[in-house]
């Protein structure tokens, strides 16, 4: 069985479990059907394990009668008979579980105690928020605007050669962008996460495992791989970086494991339409450089806030005002028990926007990644709790950066932490780096 849910808290505690649901705004009858599903199950084994023990003392005594031969040939009959009732007992075994498994299959995690009631982003809590939004006595335009003017964003062009949700960076643009991710990167080596480099094209038991396959499909990009096997771009590094130790047990002094990487990601982002279409914000192929976490169940929320400091940390540096909501139960993602939403100001929406969700994922994909730990040697192996976040999204981070950082004559000027990654500081309005 790979249940997604832990089947034993289940039976221990269902109306946990039907409350936990419903504060999803789900319903909870799948509680019931599974714990039915599951007797059924745990009744056929007991069964075959009673009629096993029952042949073991047929065969025991075969071994010591006196005639052997003779004990044996009277005994075979109903050896063969139990043999049957064996196989019977155990043939339901398989389809209960996975009867089991999909009725688990698009439950999504249990909320942790902390996170809010509330049906919506609406409900959401502002957890802290650093710095002020600045003031202009201009009137500030979008980042789109801005860039378009200078030359640096090109839609027409990327439409031509993609489609529409896609966009060409070019010159001082681009060489901004990079720069965010070489920043991005050198503060997440300073805050001891490992670089990876991961493939950017993963299998349908890695997107499963990480649970992008049970609510988001539609969002996904699939290409035939070798063999007629199905490959996925991937829609985060979260996913490759989270399934890299599936199936392993890591010894508990090397936890925790802090990965970050720098990726590419690729969503269809099915069911945005009409949403965020200019610019930057929703795109179809977007970079980020992730953080990813794999630590013990006793330390897991205290990681969730330091990873979620170093997310924050990074807008903090860049001079961006930005504030961190703790999301209500409907607005948690399916596989997180709790997310804080880093969310930056942008003066061109007027409105605080997402740059990073960060998640405590708890035991959710370990289950399904079967990732284990020990605490010492010969200890009995736990999962691990796995954590993610954006540290941070690069063209959410360069929009802001321009719409907080622009002029009045259109040009826009590099926060001092970021000149020596970027080689220039400042923008002028015709694209020129300086």
């Amino acid at each position: 069985m790979r249940a997604v849910l832990n089947l034993e808290l289940l039976r221990r505690e269902p109306d946990h479990v039907r409350v936990a649901a419903r504060r999803r705004g789900l319903g909870a009858e799948f509680v019931d059907r599974v714990l039915e599903l599951d007797r059924e199950r745990r009744a056929a084994l007991t069964a075959a394990e009673t009629l096993k023990a029952e042949k073991n003392a047929l065969t025991a005594s075969i071994a010591k009668a006196a005639d052997k031969k003779g004990a044996a040939a009277e005994l075979r009959p109903r050896i063969a008979e139990l043999d049957a009732r064996i196989a019977a007992a155990g043939a339901s075994v398989p389809a209960l579980e996975d009867h089991i498994d999909a009725e688990l299959a698009d439950v999504p995690n249990l909320l942790d105690g902390s996170v809010p009631d509330g049906s919506d982003e609406h409900a959401n809590v502002v957890a802290r928020s650093w710095g002020t939004p600045p003031s202009f006595d201009f009137a500030p335009k979008p980042h789109w605007e801005l860039l378009e003017a200078a030359g640096l964003l090109d839609v027409e062009r990327a439409a031509k050669l993609s489609g529409s949700r896609f966009s060409v960076l070019r010159g001082a643009g681009a060489r901004l962008s990079r720069a965010i991710v070489q920043f991005f990167l050198d503060r997440a080596a300073r805050n001891e996460y490992t670089e990876i480099n991961p493939p950017l094209l993963v299998s349908r038991e890695t997107m499963w495992s990480t649970g992008q396959l049970s609510k988001f499909a539609d969002q996904m990009y699939a290409v035939d791989g070798d063999e007629g096997s199905e490959l996925y771009l991937i829609p985060t590094a979260e996913v490759p970086l989270t399934a890299m130790h599936r199936d392993e047990i890591i010894e508990g002094p090397a936890l925790p494991i802090r990965y970050a990487a720098y990726t590419p990601c690729f969503r269809k982002e099915a069911g945005a339409a009409g949403r965020d279409t200019r610019g930057l914000v929703r795109q179809h192929q977007f970079e980020k450089v992730e953080l990813v976490w794999l630590t013990t169940p006793d330390r897991s929320f205290d990681d969730l806030e330091t990873l979620a400091a170093n997310a924050a940390g990074l807008l903090e540096e860049l001079g961006l005002a930005h504030r961190v909501m703790l999301l209500c139960a409907g607005d948690t993602g399916f596989n997180s028990a709790k997310t804080y939403d880093v969310e930056v100001w942008l003066p061109g929406a007027d409105a605080y926007r997402e740059i990073s969700s960060c998640s405590n994922c708890t035991d959710f994909q370990a289950r399904r990644t079967n990732i284990r730990f020990r605490r010492e040697a010969g200890a009995k192996p736990e999962l691990v709790h796995t954590l993610n976040g954006s540290g941070l999204a690069v063209g959410r981070t360069l929009l802001a950066l321009v719409e907080n950082y622009q002029r009045a004559d259109g040009g826009i000027t590099i926060p001092p932490v970021l000149q020596p990654f970027a080689g220039f500081a400042s923008i002028e309005p015709d694209g020129r780096a300086r």
